[in-house]
């Protein structure tokens, strides 16, 4: 992510987190609104969906670019398409995969799921309605949850208290949906425990859309489930559970089963181990260059000169020799010229 610009202090980043949010609802009334205008009703759902992550991808990236001066803002709200991204939505998408198999198996089990079967051509055509209808509503999901308000509130409060506080939004969104209860609350919490930790160790959005789309998808489009009260997202297949209402949610779906919520704290650890290898890759922390330019190489050759310098030997100095004159001093010997004995004087 690129360094927070000076001005950019908590409490900037706390009114930005306001306003991410106040747009988030405006928006959606916005996309209700144009859908059943524009769509018909078969196409509705879809519609909403894809006007309200439009209108979120535009909006947010706007605010990151005048607000935050980010050169990438689509990049920055979580959705960097860096090498293997797809590789990290395949990686969740499993995760959520096996979070509903894991809930479903023994669901299957102990009491049964009865199940109804629809194959004609139009219920194959509308299941590829239905998956995209799945794949972006969870990616207009995690944009709000995980995207830019998220990271705004993350520079006020830190990790913890971010996870935490929009566990509780989002917790506190899902309590106002028709047939929900303390269960289905706690799922909710659990849910977006699990999808910001996936955040947080990537810093994207890939691993937490997979995810929360395998988690949804899988339950509605092929085992006919339903999926926060709603049973008609699958055309082809119709499930009906059977067994306690704790172990399989009733007709609120696994959401609002308590079996659920315990699978999904489970895969909070998982997510945490299989995110090992993202979470050194893009958690380094980022090297910002500061102070004063420095050309190193002409530094070093500066160095290198005056030590070269002041290691060659010195020149030898001349040093005279003059002879010693004969005679001269008070000690001198005389050598009479008749070869007799020396005299000393």
């Amino acid at each position: 992510m690129s360094p927070v610009p000076p001005f950019a202090g908590k409490t900037r980043a706390y009114l930005e987190f306001i306003a991410a949010i106040v747009y988030y609802f405006l928006a959606r009334s916005m996309a209700h609104r144009v859908a059943f205008r524009l769509a018909s009703d078969a196409w509705v759902p879809l519609a909403e969906q894809a006007t309200l992550l439009v209108l979120l991808l535009a909006i947010f990236s706007i605010f990151g670019r005048f607000f935050d001066r980010e050169a990438n803002p689509m990049g920055e709200q979580g959705l960097p398409f860096r090498a293997g991204w797809s590789r990290e939505a395949g990686l969740g998408l499993a995760v959520g995969w096996s979070a509903a198999l894991a809930c479903i198996l023994p669901m299957a089990l102990v009491g049964g799921i009865a199940v109804v079967l629809t194959t004609s051509r139009t219920a194959w055509s509308s299941l590829l309605v239905d998956t995209l209808f799945f794949a972006i509503a969870a990616m207009a999901e995690e944009i709000v949850f995980r995207g830019y308000g998220f990271q705004r509130f993350l520079r006020v409060v830190g990790p913890v208290g971010a996870v935490l506080g929009f566990a509780a939004f989002y917790a506190g969104l899902q309590a106002f949906q028709p047939g929900s209860d303390k269960a289905s609350v706690a799922v909710s919490l659990a849910f977006s425990l699990v999808l910001s930790l996936a955040y947080l160790r990537t810093r994207a959005l890939w691993v937490s859309w997979g995810l929360n789309f395998g988690w949804k998808a899988s339950r509605a489009l092929i085992f006919g489930l339903a999926v926060c009260g709603v049973s008609s997202h699958s055309s082809i297949i119709e499930g009906d559970p059977m067994g306690p209402f704790w172990f399989t949610g009733g007709g609120y779906g696994l959401d609002g089963s308590w079996f659920a919520f315990c699978v999904l704290l489970a895969a909070i650890p998982v997510v945490y181990r299989l995110t090992r290898d993202l979470d050194f890759q893009h958690n380094v922390p980022v090297i910002v260059a500061g102070g004063i330019p420095v050309d190193l190489e002409a530094a070093t050759q500066r160095q290198h000169d005056t030590y070269m310098a002041s290691a060659q030997p010195a020149a030898p100095s001349l040093v005279q020799i003059l002879p010693v004159a004969s005679g001269s001093g008070t000690n001198a010997a005389e050598k009479p010229a008749d070869g007799g004995p020396e005299t000393t004087r």
